[in-house]
């Protein structure tokens, strides 16, 4: 028997999950035990790949399990398969639990890192201005320069690659962006 809900074929003798939920959902712990005994891997299995932690993905497991028992009424049979409910409540449950570790981090860092010191203000305040020059002097270009320059050094694009890309010859980008450097050159004041 094929589950409806999740596509794939139920245990011989067992309801699909769809049904179990169901009767989750009129407090039948009997179907929920069924429940747990078919999910509680996967879910758990999901969580650790987010968390990589398994103390936490084992807390996430049954924050979800837990969910499920008392949210079972929320499951909609044809918006999706029951597994997939399940596993996507352990997806952002992980995710949040990831999200919450890495904010706290950043906090803790804030709080303890100095203020940054006048080299570092002013280093950053020039690269400011250097990075603005370099948009002027790019605004400066031919669109077929500016196009080829920016895929092959913004993109990481190889010659070509940005030749593929603009449908035109490889000789052809060699010229503009031989051209464009040249010109680019000229406008940010470098000498050879």
């Amino acid at each position: 028997m094929t589950d409806p809900t999740s596509g794939r074929a139920a245990p011989p003798g067992l309801p699909d999950l769809g049904e179990l939920l169901v009767l989750v959902a009129r407090g039948d712990r009997d179907a929920f035990e069924q429940v747990y005994e078919r999910l509680s891997g996967p879910v758990y299995g999901l969580a650790l790949r987010v968390v990589r932690d398994p103390a936490q993905a084992e807390e996430i497991a049954q924050e979800v399990l837990v969910e499920l028992w008392r949210k079972a009424s929320h499951y909609r049979p044809d918006k999706g398969g029951a597994t997939a409910w399940a596993l996507t409540m352990a997806h952002r449950r992980a995710i949040d639990r990831v999200r919450s570790a890495q904010a706290g981090r950043d906090r803790e860092e804030r709080a303890g890192a100095p203020g940054p010191d006048y080299d570092q203000v002013a280093e950053e305040a020039g690269t400011r201005l250097e990075h603005q020059q370099v948009r002027r002097c790019l605004r400066g270009l031919t669109p077929t320069q500016r196009e080829s320059i920016t895929l092959a050094y913004y993109g990481g694009y190889t010659y070509r690659e940005v030749a593929e890309l603009l449908g035109v010859g490889l000789a052809a980008v060699k010229t503009r962006m031989r051209d464009g450097l040249i010109r680019l050159r000229d406008c940010l004041g470098v000498r050879a």
